[in-house]
């Protein structure tokens, strides 16, 4: 059910040819919405995309090499925006990047954290204030995607972790401005680990087997549960709900624990 019609209106996704922002892209071109997609190296097979969009029977999405990180793409991604719509209905910032960490404490460097920062961290702020000087008012939906790191250890993780504590608070105080300006909103969904290039890319061809041996499946969140949980956001059934952090993980986080573990012991051995 869906309250607000998307049919037509612009949604802006970063890091949106692989992956989550892929799903999400997906997810709202299945109810009409005009989708925006970022990369940043040109990698994506756009004939490949529009054929998955068309399949949905969804529009061909507008495909944009921009770096989140760099104001001037931001600006010109905008600018062409602008030429079409006169509003962004949705924005998701789901871009992340950040050095992996190998070498314990001796491996942190403040070079490393502003970079970690600038890409994982400030682009939702970034794109919203951009957003607002190039159309004149905010988005109706920011969204955030985040992860389980500033709650859970994973080897590594450093960076990763103390960029979505970052984006979490921005998220927070971002909500009330907007809410207090427009009555927009913004939230973010912190989401338990999902099978992608950019989860193989950081821990390794090991690490997911592994998980699914000791975790079960149920470890994982399909990638289309993260699109639907990002429409669900943006139906306007969820309206009241503003500058929250949304756990995507299927209940796992109660049962993940020793206990579990004990349970299935003859299992594992």
């Amino acid at each position: 059910m869906m309250i607000n019609d998307l049919s037509g209106k612009a949604a802006l996704i970063t890091g949106g040819t692989k992956g989550l922002g892929l799903a999400i892209g997906k997810a709202l071109a299945a109810e009409g919405a005009q989708v925006w997609l970022t990369n940043r190296w040109g990698s994506a097979d756009e004939e490949a995309i529009a054929a998955e969009f068309v399949a949905l029977g969804g529009p061909k999405p507008r495909i944009v090499e921009a770096d989140a990180s760099n104001d001037e793409d931001t600006k010109a991604l905008l600018e062409q925006m602008r030429r079409e719509h006169d509003h962004i209905e949705i924005f998701v910032s789901n871009v992340s990047f950040a050095q992996v960490n190998k070498k314990g404490l001796d491996g942190l460097t403040k070079r490393s954290l502003l970079r970690s920062l600038d890409y994982s961290a400030w682009p939702m702020v970034g794109y919203v204030q951009h957003i607002k000087q190039q159309f004149g008012r905010y988005p109706n939906y920011t969204l955030a995607t985040s992860c389980d790191g500033p709650d859970t250890y994973y080897p590594g993780y450093d960076y990763v972790a103390v960029s979505k504590v970052v984006l979490e608070t921005f998220a927070k105080y971002l909500a009330k401005h907007l809410w207090e300006e427009q009555q927009a909103r913004v939230n973010v969904l912190r989401i338990r680990p999902v099978s992608t290039e950019s989860l193989l890319a950081t821990f390794g061809e090991e690490y997911e087997p592994w998980l699914r041996k000791y975790h079960s499946d149920d470890y994982f969140i399909p990638l289309e549960a993260v699109g639907q949980a990002v429409l669900a956001c943006c139906s306007g059934l969820l309206d009241a709900m503003t500058g929250q952090v949304v756990q995507i993980d299927r209940g796992v986080a109660f049962q993940d624990n020793l206990m579990r573990l004990f349970e299935q012991r003859e299992r594992y051995g």
